[in-house]
């Protein structure tokens, strides 16, 4: 895995403090790149204009002497699930179309602009962000970048924070706002050679986002870096992260082979197995573990878990008058939800809070636990728009793994493990709630331990 350090966030940031560039000058180049082929698709909409007026603003703040933001006037997309004043947010649908212009940018929006960012342009996503595909059939679907130059067919971008990744991936954007439900930060982070945290969930608020589950719904980003990825956590959750530097000689790190270790795509394991050994070659403590609550997650969801009812709660008037314009494969996961029953619901909230306590009982012990972020490597596109059995069955692989800690309530980042010129392959930390800045530090360790392995 090479090391995306020197042109990260962070490094930009750096340059610009310095004088070796310009909040425009970056500007100009993510602009360039969202423009080029490798980002098609990825924008619903583009906005060049505003962008640039932040980063002049930022220019000339940083001439008269003022303190240089967090975020330097750099380009930062937000997934059109986020109010943005002034604009409809559609949430990739027809159906919002119609709907009033945002009155005030959603509040992870908000820090993002205060931080100074260039809010460069809204970005693609699964309608309703109800799957890990990344394909929507009212807008183009943008090709998974680094696949470009693997294969000739176009392959899915992972989801639901599409356009998200791939604004990344092809250079439009330093960072993307996104949310995660059930993986859809960190799958697209997976398939793409990119880091994605899904903090817990009550870190940064989700008002002004239109829901999938207002109980696993978190507002979360897709960086270059982790050490990006710690920044736009503290900007999104408006709170300093504690880095204590721990060395990987004394972490614990449990590996679950039940469920997640299940039906891997050969390169994955390979990618994930030669991680493991670097990272126990620097000193890591790492323990195979069973973890048999995992089992339990299936029977658990079995009825349609959170994502199905409360969806169904807030698309049930809108299906009723317009199902004809929606995905119809996510109007059939939707409507899953009608068949939920108070009670079920009821027994549902119950058996997680009981699965959680059982799980952070069987967790105790380890600073993080380790699994691929997802099973499978990205399919053609073509492939899973022909055929529904295609899509479902790759649907629920790519979900399987991150969808865990959602359920858990936890944190988990997805960080890059395959060796460099291959296919993007996810490496997933995780842990239980509020634990997200003993893993951000866990994954810095990570990182440079692979870093240091993969320029050896």
């Amino acid at each position: 895995m090479k090391s995306t350090m020197d042109d990260d966030l962070i490094a930009t940031r750096v340059r610009i403090l310095e004088g070796r560039s310009s909040a425009a000058a970056e500007l100009d180049r993510c602009l360039h790149a969202a423009a080029a082929q490798p980002a098609a698709g990825a924008f619903l909409r583009l906005d060049g204009a505003a962008a640039q007026a932040a980063a002049a603003a930022v220019d000339a703040q940083h001439r008269l002497g003022g303190a240089l933001p967090v975020l330097a006037g750099l380009a930062v997309s937000v997934k059109d699930l986020f109010d943005i004043a002034g604009q409809v947010t559609t949430a990739g649908s027809t159906v919002l179309a119609d709907r009033a212009p945002a009155s005030a940018d959603a509040p992870a929006v908000a820090r993002l602009r205060a931080a100074g960012a260039a809010l460069i342009g809204r970005t693609h996503m699964t309608e309703f962000a109800f799957s890990g595909i990344g394909l929507n059939p009212h807008h183009e679907t943008p090709a998974n970048v680094p696949w470009r130059a693997l294969d000739a067919q176009p392959r899915i971008p992972g989801g639901s924070s599409s356009g998200a990744a791939v604004s990344v991936a092809a250079g439009a954007a330093w960072a993307a706002l996104g949310s995660d439900t059930g993986g859809s930060i960190r799958i697209p982070a997976a398939l793409q050679g990119l880091v994605g945290f899904k903090s817990t969930a009550a870190r940064v608020p989700t008002d002004g986002a239109v829901p999938l589950s207002t109980t696993l719904d978190t507002a979360c980003a897709i960086t270059r870096s982790v050490r990006d990825a710690v920044q736009l956590h503290e900007v999104l959750a408006a709170r300093p992260v504690t880095l204590p530097g721990r060395p990987l000689v004394a972490t614990r790190l449990a590996v679950p082979t039940t469920l997640m270790l299940d039906q891997l795509d050969p390169a994955v394991a390979r990618a994930f197995d030669a991680a493991l050994a670097t990272l126990s070659r620097a000193g890591a403590h790492i323990v195979e573990t069973a973890l048999p609550e995992l089992d339990e997650v299936a029977q658990i969801n079995a009825g349609g878990g959170f994502s199905a009812p409360e969806a169904w709660r807030w698309h049930r008037a809108l299906l009723a008058e317009h199902e004809s314009r929606y995905d119809p494969r996510v109007a059939l996961r939707i409507r899953r939800g009608a068949a939920m029953s108070a009670a079920d619901y009821l027994d549902l909230q119950r058996a997680r809070a009981d699965w959680i306590l059982r799980m952070h009982h069987a967790m105790r012990g380890f600073d993080a636990l380790l699994s691929p972020t997802v099973a499978l490597m990205p399919s053609p596109i073509a492939e899973l728009e022909a055929s529904n059995e295609a899509f479902f069955a790759a649907n629920g692989l790519m979900l399987r793994n991150p969808s865990v800690v959602n359920l858990l309530d936890g944190c988990a980042i997805s960080l890059p493990c395959h060796e460099p010129g291959t296919a993007p392959v996810g490496l997933m930390l995780w842990s239980r709630n509020e634990a997200d800045d003993a893993l951000l530090d866990t994954a810095l360790a990570v990182e440079a331990a692979l870093a240091r392995a993969a320029q050896a």
